[in-house]
């Protein structure tokens, strides 16, 4: 039994996942912060009967540090969301100070947590967490994660829709590479369990490796202003969540994309590198998760040349990407 932590656990994001983290038997307490509503949200919470106990936090009488106390696993969904028109470089300027000020409470109060970061753009606010463990000395590559576990949702989904029975879709499995963010994203379709109808055009793949790579934008054009991909967020993450922490508790076998620093794993790292063709820091990859986070690294894999050409559009941006939150904490002051 574990406990978890949701730093902006009362946002659009934070509230459907600290409800699908207090329903998850491997949690034992569950500390929720926000800047406002945690303490009504977990009361709302507590009363749901499930043996995780619930407490809220704000930021005053060291409620950040309060609630990171003893923490095994600390999820950030902190951060504003994507209305229509804004781009992942406009959502940076907003949220990298927010993620940068959360990962100083990290590093502080629970360094040795398993940290899943959901706050987007995830490509840069990675690099940002990974910057300030490094400036406080704590970073280890093995426990720092970017949740890109929706983009292998919605391939998924598509996929068994493409193929006419949504009843397939816990079953479809595939392997998403890359980073978080448009043309980063590379669905590797020629890997899924589920191959796609014979006679499956160039026209039509290229379809839907466009829908998953824009699926966001979707789910912003529906609502119309309203928020964005909130739901669904909080679904990837309580499933990414989840499956950490079993690793945590030793359950082996347990493989998931995850966009990490590839020094998590030297050897399978430098081997990912070559089979890019570029020198990178962080990439989504297979992980093999363990008790100390990352235990490997998994190949790519067989990449045709259709997904080799995704891969060598997507490295350009995500190098700009990484570059971005990296720079964003040399010149900040922690």
């Amino acid at each position: 039994m574990s406990k978890a932590v949701v730093l902006g656990a009362a946002g659009g994001i934070g509230q459907p996942l600290s409800l699908l983290l207090k329903c998850n038997p491997l949690v034992k307490e569950l500390a929720l912060y926000d800047i406002v509503n945690t303490p009504g949200v977990a009361a709302d919470l507590s009363h749901i009967s499930t043996p995780a106990k619930v407490q809220g936090y704000l930021p005053p009488d060291d409620g950040l540090k309060k609630a990171l106390a003893g923490a095994d696993i600390v999820i950030i969904p902190a951060g504003v969301p994507r209305k229509p028109g804004m781009t992942r470089d406009d959502l940076f300027k907003i949220n990298a100070g927010i993620v940068r000020d959360l990962a100083n409470g990290i590093a502080t109060a629970a360094p040795g947590a398993a940290v899943l970061v959901i706050s987007n753009p995830v490509n840069s606010t990675v690099p940002i967490v990974v910057e300030v463990f490094k400036k406080h000395g704590v970073f280890n590559p093995k426990k720092i994660f970017g949740v890109t576990t929706l983009d292998v949702v919605r391939a998924s989904t598509f996929v068994s829709e493409v193929l006419g029975d949504l009843s397939l879709a816990p079953s479809v499995k595939v392997p998403v590479v890359g980073g978080h963010s448009g043309v980063t994203i590379v669905p590797l379709f020629s890997q899924a369990s589920h191959s796609l109808p014979p006679g499956f055009s160039k026209s039509s793949l290229e379809a839907l490796t466009k829908r998953v790579q824009f699926g966001g934008d979707e789910v912003v054009k529906a609502k119309d202003g309203a928020g964005s991909a909130t739901l669904s967020m909080a679904y990837a993450g309580a499933d990414f969540a989840d499956k950490v922490l079993r690793a945590l508790k030793g359950e082996k076998g347990l493989v998931t994309p995850s966009f990490v620093h590839l020094t998590a794993d030297k050897a399978g790292g430098e081997k990912i590198k070559k089979e890019i063709g570029k020198e990178i820091e962080y990439f989504s990859v297979p992980v093999e998760l363990g008790p100390e986070g990352v235990a490997s690294l998994q190949s790519l894999g067989p990449i045709n040349e259709y997904e080799k050409s995704l891969i060598a559009a997507a490295v350009p941006d995500l190098s700009g990407n990484i570059d971005k939150g990296v720079s964003f904490i040399e010149s900040s002051k922690l």
